[in-house]
């Protein structure tokens, strides 16, 4: 294993801090438990908090910020965060408006986020994303797991929250969100947990993993690896059949890297992605391409779409202002 690291132990408060350092004008990290807020906290606003495992980055702790999340707890590696973690978490952010956890569909993350929000001294809704149509079950959840589609979650209702509007309908809009996105991911390679020191899965160098999970968690099926085109068309098949749109949909289409995947390839991904899209009648009119949600080293990636209506272009286009997403500000 050939990582920048110091002590397996340390990774991820170091880590921590050196994001909390390079972007201290938007966040302010506290250790012990450990968890992100924003520098300058909000006032009189639904606080949207979210987490989840780390080596996902730039989820969650890259959201947060102006038109995204208040808050974000980061378990270990590929670890769900702790009861605590979130508790402290939202008491930091708390806003007067009640707290809205956005949560991927993880059996660990569910029930400490479960536990977290029966312990709250106040208000609180939860947004389950379950956007991974690779698969109905997997080892980690019970019916999708939530992937990059998250990050679309956010967004949307992390915009609505600045507006004032009430727990229930950021709630609302985030479920809204969720039934309209789906995503699905292929891998070329397997990552490495630091703690484990070698690969997770073992995959041979003329296969591929059609329809893995975020932490390496079986596909659909392992098969020969095959032109891109080829492989595309069986993701946005899948993602197609799993959505039905109408023709003529408007949508947003997310090409997701995996952690070592060249731009040169996910903009490859895009172009072929969107022509499918087209020919399906599908209109891609909001695009974003890069490493989003990330499986620490994995090479892969994954497919994102977003059937838009003009509440979720409204709050999607909104004014933005975190480590990873900038726009109209």
């Amino acid at each position: 294993m050939k990582k920048f690291i110091n002590k397996i132990d340390d990774v991820l408060v170091e880590s921590l801090s050196g994001f909390a350092a390079a972007h201290h004008d938007l966040v302010k990290l506290n250790l012990d438990p450990n968890f992100l807020t924003r520098q300058q906290k909000s006032n009189n606003k639904v606080a949207i908090i979210s987490g989840g495992g780390s080596g996902h980055e730039p989820l969650h702790a890259g959201y947060i910020g102006y038109g995204m999340l208040d808050a974000a707890c980061p378990g270990h590696v590929f670890t769900s965060p702790t009861p605590d973690q979130m508790l402290a978490a939202a008491e930091a952010a708390h806003a007067d408006k009640g707290i809205l956890f956005i949560v991927k569909n993880y059996a660990g993350d569910v029930m400490n986020f479960e536990m977290a929000a029966e312990m709250l001294p106040f208000e609180s809704a939860t947004v389950l994303t379950s956007d991974d149509c690779a698969v109905i079950n997997s080892t980690y959840t019970t019916g999708r797991r939530g992937v990059a589609g998250t990050v679309i979650v956010e967004k949307c209702v992390g915009s609505l929250a600045e507006t004032g509007a009430t727990l229930q309908a950021c709630k609302t809009l985030g479920d809204k969100v969720n039934s309209r996105t789906a995503s699905m991911g292929v891998a070329l390679t397997s990552c490495t947990v630091p703690a484990a020191g070698r690969p997770t899965f073992d995959i041979d160098d003329n296969e591929l993993e059609m329809g893995v999970g975020i932490h390496g968690e079986p596909g659909r099926k392992r098969e020969t690896i095959r032109e891109a085109d080829a492989i595309i068309q069986d993701v946005v098949n899948a993602i197609l059949d799993a959505l039905k749109p109408a023709q003529n949909s408007e949508a947003l289409l997310l090409i997701n890297g995996f952690g070592a995947t060249p731009l040169m390839e996910l903009y490859l991904i895009y172009n072929t992605a969107a022509k499918l899209l087209n020919h399906h009648g599908i209109n891609i009119t909001r695009s974003l391409v890069g490493n989003y949600t990330t499986a620490l080293d994995m090479a892969g990636a994954s497919i994102t779409l977003c059937l838009l209506d003009d509440e979720i272009k409204q709050h999607w286009d909104s004014p933005v202002h975190t480590a990873t997403l900038r726009w109209g500000v």
